[in-house]
């Protein structure tokens, strides 16, 4: 009884003290606030920050969704964007749902005040979203109403480093990989000489769907990762970020689809040049150099859009005749596009793709082809097996069908594209029907060849026979 007594009687003497503590606490705050002036407070109180957070084991970075409460902070961005694939919904009790474009695509992400944990090679991050209502705040120059809002991450301080240095860019390079992978692809056309018009590339092609050989499909899947992991290695070479490729062959051979799954591929967009709608070299420049990074440059059919000038008759010639000379200057000439192509104006934008298509490689200027310009030469040959067994899984699903070996044999004798196969395949929904169709389309194919090698025998003969009556008669 005597110790429970004992007991009693010390708590009341800490509940005592205590309350004589805060009511001294309070005493000071407000003679302070009274007597001390506003920047000597404010010092105070700073330095009393200062020494608390040198004493706490825990450091916290701030990120702002405002730059000085007015321009975007693209860190914010990229933070909420991380954030939202690292969230877990089953621990979450309450969660923030946003709609962030025209594709309806689904954001979920922390509510106000929330917390959650992050782990980065090991280090356990806690990042919490903050928002504060500054209404009535007089800092903020007329800006009243406004709403501030933040993510604060916290973390050991012995991790600052790792924080600063390797947490944040991880962040970025993470979001901004989301960010290229969700994006809507867009073409861009030529319009009036030198202007871009864009509209959405919806283009379904992928490397999967696409009907070439495997092997190929595989060289261009590897040449275009390596490409865009190179930046530091084209910069310590001195070299435009840039790679070119040529895709040459027959009409129907696959050249477009190609074109769309690198662009699905890269998630890049494509801007089709079409070279008959500029009329100079300085709109060409023009339009060039407007294009974004991260770019497909497509000019198709290379040979035949227009009578480029060869660089001899562009650059030589007669001058002694200001007409002619400034009639040339008024056309898009060979030695300009080159310029863009690999020279100085190649290094006006980074991480670009340009292709050139054409079906006849043989009469393209060889200034065209060398490495550096199109660094890649890719043919786009006519249907195999390989080919069409692509073609037949995706129009009908299938890997085998008792029609394969025939058709496979088929293909072999004769040349057909994979865009008339591909034409037959969609015809009809009942495979078999389909198939057979096809099979029918290549013995057709087949007897067409026959008879052309027997015309073309038979005139090759009358020709002899004609030449050895020329030579007995003489």
């Amino acid at each position: 009884m005597a110790s429970y007594d004992k007991a009693i009687e010390s708590y009341k003497k800490t509940i005592t003290t205590a309350a004589s503590v805060a009511a001294s606490l309070m005493l000071v705050r407000g003679v302070v606030n009274e007597l001390v002036p506003y920047e000597v407070r404010d010092l105070l109180f700073s330095g009393l920050g200062y020494l608390r957070s040198n004493m706490s084991s825990h450091h916290t970075i701030i990120i702002e969704k405002k730059n000085d409460g007015l321009t975007n902070n693209h860190i914010y961005d990229s933070v909420k964007t991380y954030l939202a694939t690292r969230i877990n919904t089953n621990l979450q009790q309450r969660l923030r749902v946003s709609i962030m474009d025209e594709d309806d695509k689904i954001m979920i992400s922390m509510a106000d005040g929330d917390d959650m944990t992050d782990m980065y090679e090991g280090t356990e991050f806690k990042w919490c979203l903050i928002c504060q209502d500054n209404s009535s705040d007089s800092s903020n120059n007329g800006y009243g109403g406004q709403q501030e809002v933040s993510y604060e991450v916290s973390f050991h301080k012995k991790h600052k480093e790792t924080a600063l240095k390797s947490y944040l860019p991880f962040i970025l390079a993470t979001a901004k990989a989301i960010k290229d992978q969700e994006k809507t692809l867009r073409i861009f056309m030529n319009e009036y000489s030198d202007t871009w018009s864009p509209i959405d590339l919806h283009h379904p092609s992928t490397f999967d769907t696409l009907a070439m050989d495997q092997k190929l499909k595989q060289s261009i899947i590897d040449d275009l990762n390596r490409f865009i992991k190179r930046k530091d290695y084209y910069k310590r070479i001195g070299k435009a970020w840039k790679r070119g490729y040529l895709l040459y062959g027959p009409p129907g051979t696959g050249k477009s689809s190609l074109i769309a799954a690198m662009a699905n591929h890269l998630r890049f967009d494509i801007y089709d040049l079409e070279l008959t709608e500029v009329s100079s070299n300085s709109d060409l420049r023009r339009l060039l150099v407007g294009m974004s990074n991260r770019s497909i440059l497509v000019i198709e059919d290379i040979d035949c859009t227009i009578d480029l000038k060869q660089r001899e008759e562009s650059e030589g010639g007669d001058k002694s005749n200001s007409t002619e000379g400034n009639k040339g200057e008024d056309k898009v000439t060979l030695s300009g596009l080159l310029n863009f192509v690999d020279g100085l104006w190649s290094t006006t934008g980074e991480e670009r793709i340009i292709i050139f298509t054409t079906n006849y490689k043989e009469r393209l200027d060889p200034a065209l082809l060398r490495p550096g310009r199109m660094d890649m030469h890719i043919h786009m040959g006519y249907c195999t097996a390989e080919s069409f067994q692509i073609l037949a899984n995706n129009y009908h699903s299938i890997d085998y069908h008792v029609t394969y070996p025939e058709i496979e044999e088929l293909i072999k004798e004769i040349m057909v594209t994979p865009a008339e196969v591909a034409e037959v395949l969609m015809r009809n929904d009942d495979t078999d029907v389909a198939l057979h169709e096809l099979v029918d389309l290549l013995k057709s194919k087949m007897k067409s060849a026959d008879v052309t090698k027997t015309e073309d025998k038979d005139a090759n003969n009358q020709l002899d026979e004609k030449q050895d009556a020329k030579d007995n008669s003489k």
